[in-house]
């Protein structure tokens, strides 16, 4: 069965219709905008629907806009002052490190001088620590004077309130130095109220309790009592006589019934050591016996 296709006619309206439906329209839209209010209400009202609104939205968007700015500016000016603060605090910071270094670098300062004074029949001279042996003591450091300066083996070293040491090892701009509280040092001490001579031994072991042993004291009247100073001794072939060691501790009478050991608190602190005196004589050239 054929299938009939029907054809849709176009209605086609002739361009000078158009034309004239709209030139008369606009006729009447001038004639009523003269004589009555009805186009001004009309678009009034249409504003009022359309640009109204808009115009309303633009001002808040404009003010939204100028709120953030202000914002934005104001977070910015806090950044500003924040990292000029930091600056601030971190200048403040340093120079705070440095009167702290000064004050330290000062008191070392003030306790070599008075140190000077009390062994001031001795020569000496003064060298930085620049190295030391690992771990929390200075029993074998580096200082920054040598053979060039004079530094030899065998000198005697001082800091604090006395005794640190003596040079082991030199070269032309550094020396070594052996504390008394290492394991290998051995002292020949004697009471300072007494006279009575003992020997100090190095321990970094008892030195964790801040603390060194000394033995073989003849006290047979029983004088020495815990407080007692202990100073370098006039019998030793190594240090000069009178310099401060440390203070009696503890003491106890040995098994012999002959002799007493115990412990002394030394003069010097060893886990804090910068500045020293190396005397520049040694026992043999004094002459003192």
């Amino acid at each position: 069965m054929a299938r009939v296709k029907l054809k849709r006619r176009r209605i086609v309206i002739p361009s000078k219709y158009i034309l004239a439906v709209l030139t008369a329209l606009s006729v009447i839209l001038m004639i009523l905008s003269f004589t009555t209010d009805l186009v001004a209400d009309v678009l009034a009202g249409a504003a009022g629907y359309t640009i109204v609104p808009f115009k309303e939205g633009l001002t808040e968007v404009s003010m939204y806009v100028g709120t953030r700015a202000d914002d934005f500016r104001e977070v910015q000016e806090v950044l500003s002052e924040n990292k000029a603060l930091k600056d601030q605090l971190d200048e403040l910071s340093q120079e705070n490190d440095r009167l702290i270094q000064d004050r330290f670098e000062l008191i070392n300062l003030r306790e070599l001088y008075s140190l000077d004074k009390e062994y001031e029949s001795y020569d000496k001279i003064g060298a930085r620590v620049i190295g030391k042996d690992p771990g929390n003591w200075y029993s074998v450091f580096i200082i920054d004077k040598g053979k060039n300066d004079g530094i030899k083996e065998g000198m005697n070293v001082i800091s604090g309130a006395g005794l640190v040491g003596i040079v082991t090892k030199t070269g032309d701009t550094w020396a070594q130095v052996r504390s008394i509280i290492d394991d290998e040092s051995n002292v020949s001490g004697r009471m300072l109220n007494t006279s009575d001579n003992l020997i100090v031994y190095g321990s970094l072991e008892s030195m964790e309790s801040g603390i060194i042993e000394f033995g073989q004291l003849r006290d047979s009247d029983d004088e020495v009592a815990v407080g007692d100073k202990i100073v370098t001794s006039n019998i030793s072939d190594r240090y000069l006589p009178g310099i401060a060691i440390g203070y009696i501790q503890t003491v106890q009478r040995d098994s012999n019934n002959l002799t007493k050991s115990g412990t002394l608190t030394p003069v010097v602190d060893f886990e804090h050591i910068d500045i020293v005196l190396v005397i520049t004589q040694m026992k043999q050239e004094t002459g003192i016996e």
